[in-house]
């Protein structure tokens, strides 16, 4: 989770264990159901069952316009951090070089570890069971495209249309190029527009946030129309589930330390002692910004990062880069697409990679389970994987959000390393640069 209230952090720690809760009912409630009958009969399970399409509806009515809206922001919000200084751009190329390597490492992990442990058949048929049809409907649809459908889809020719169509891919070439069209703007014109899609941003974080509070309801009623389809045998693919996110959050950490040691020049037990408090306060706040105060005094006081970088980038790290967003993002989706069968190519990793960079960048600062669907249901959609499981996983993601936050805050520490080049002396000649 990144930054949020303390109120709101509270509201959304007891939403997680609720959620998850509702989670375990429904899969009970209905697994009961399928050995002792079902009031009502077929009627009944189809009432539950459309309400909990009406919760997930509700969830995907906000992607394009909040996606949207956030890029413009996002990529405003960086054009302002490059024009700052020399070590703001110095910064902004680093963690531009550790998202392209994440997303790099994420396909290569995700599609590694399903390979090497494979979703359980039995299961993972049981857990797709309920959107089965659905499945079989993106599975038609992306089959004969490659690379040539893939590169007439960069540019839309009417965004509206490609909005509409949820063709998320084409809405968000649009949307990075018209924010780095804003920039051009001079402040009279970009600062109300800015703030205008700023105001839709958060209009539409608003709804989510409504939307969520009925987030046990909701999960309940597709929860127990799994349970009712398939027992209770789809709880080993949960867990099976979470395994292969977290697997892939834990290898992206150590990747993490090798880059502090090799480009930051300093001792793996050095960068160790001076990440592991950070990451505890992480670990225990599943908050980026709550863990910058540890951030600062560690870098400062351990790594050798002078005051004048700590103050620039770890900040700026916090606003504007989350290193495990692709990495858990991306695990998600290809454990979807194998779940359904849905075949991953060349072109819809070129795709993925696109939208969970440009996600990455646009949903930062967003609480866990508001990016949760966010960020991961336009990846799903540009790579033709169906969405409909992702409110069952956003139930049981409590724990690699944990790992998500501890990723983060140790990356922002290898790139306060990197930035400053050296020991506090580097740090001073690079402050004096600003």
């Amino acid at each position: 989770m990144q930054s949020t209230s303390p109120r709101r952090r509270g509201l959304f720690t007891s939403l997680s264990f609720l959620v998850l809760l509702a989670l375990a009912l429904g899969l009970g409630a209905g697994a009961a159901a399928q050995v002792n009958g079902l009031p009502g009969g077929a009627g009944t399970a189809r009432a539950i069952e459309a309400l909990g399409s009406l919760w997930l509806n509700a969830l995907r009515m906000t992607i394009v316009p909040l996606v949207f809206s956030l890029l413009v922001v996002g990529i405003a919000s960086i054009a302002d951090a490059a024009a700052s200084g020399r070590m703001a751009m110095k910064a902004l190329t680093v963690f531009f070089i550790l998202l392209v390597g994440a997303i790099i490492y994420a396909f290569a992990a995700g599609l590694g570890w399903l390979s090497v442990w494979p979703i359980d058949p039995a299961g993972g048929q049981a857990l797709a069971g309920a959107t089965a049809g659905r499945a079989e409907e993106v599975l038609r649809s992306v089959e004969g495209d490659g690379l040539t459908a893939f590169l007439q889809t960069l540019a839309p020719s009417n965004p509206i249309r490609a909005a509409a169509e949820d063709a998320i891919l084409g809405v968000v070439v649009f949307a990075i190029a018209f924010g780095f069209a804003a920039t051009r703007l001079n402040a009279r014109l970009r600062q109300p527009m800015t703030t205008f899609f700023e105001a839709v941003s958060e209009t539409m974080i608003v709804i989510v946030h409504w939307v969520l509070l009925a987030a046990p309801l909701g999960v309940f009623a597709l929860s127990f129309g799994v349970g009712l389809r398939t027992g209770l045998s789809a709880a080993g693919t949960l867990g099976h589930y979470i395994s292969i996110v977290v697997l892939c959050q834990l290898g992206l950490i150590l990747l993490v330390y090798a880059v502090a040691i090799i480009f930051g020049r300093v001792s793996l037990a050095r960068f160790a002692v001076a990440a592991a408090p950070v990451q505890a306060v992480a670990f225990s706040t599943q908050s980026s910004l709550a863990s910058l105060p540890a951030m600062v005094d560690r870098a400062r006081g351990h790594l050798g990062v002078s005051s004048a970088t700590a103050g620039l980038v770890l900040p700026l790290a916090v606003a504007v880069f989350r290193i495990t967003s692709p990495v858990a993002n991306l695990a998600v989706v290809l454990y979807c697409a194998q779940l359904f069968g849905i075949p991953i190519g060349l072109e819809q990793i070129l795709i993925g990679g696109i939208v969970a960079f440009a996600v990455s960048v646009a949903s930062v600062g967003l609480p866990g389970q508001v990016s949760f669907f966010a960020s991961i249901a336009p990846i799903c959609i540009a790579m033709g994987v169906p969405v409909e499981l992702l409110p069952l996983l956003l139930a049981v993601e409590v724990i690699p959000d944990i790992f998500r936050t501890i990723g983060n805050v140790t990356a922002d520490l290898a790139a306060a390393r990197i930035v400053e080049g050296g020991d506090h002396e580097a740090g001073k000649e690079a402050g004096a640069g600003i």
